[in-house]
């Protein structure tokens, strides 16, 4: 399933140079980080309200947006679905609480 990732991390990264008039996510890039990260927050709020909502479809779609914006900031950032699944992946087993504590002392 997480191919899907991999397949679109490799479009956006295909249509980063491209004709911001062209190509939504060429627009996102053209508008620097912090345009990028903007639009990560919004998708992030939207997710967040589609959840009270608890309209499925709603919750479905809005995650779907704020994933897809999730990576066009990973490659804003030079890092990949992959780097975030090794990290999900190391901490798989692991109690919530200890992975945090393990954070907050390193």
């Amino acid at each position: 399933m997480s191919d899907i990732l991999q397949r679109l991390a490799d479009i956006i990264e295909q249509r980063r140079q491209a004709d911001p008039a062209q190509s939504y996510v060429a627009s996102l890039f053209h508008k620097g980080q912090d345009g990028i990260l903007q639009k990560v927050g919004e998708e992030a709020v939207e997710a967040i309200l589609a959840a009270k909502s608890g309209k499925r479809d709603q919750v479905i779609s809005e995650t779907a947006d704020l994933w897809f914006h999730t990576l066009v900031m990973l490659a804003d950032c030079r890092l990949k679905p992959a780097d975030v699944l090794m990290e999900l992946e190391r901490r798989f087993g692991l109690s919530g609480l200890e992975e945090k504590a393990a954070r907050q002392r390193g």
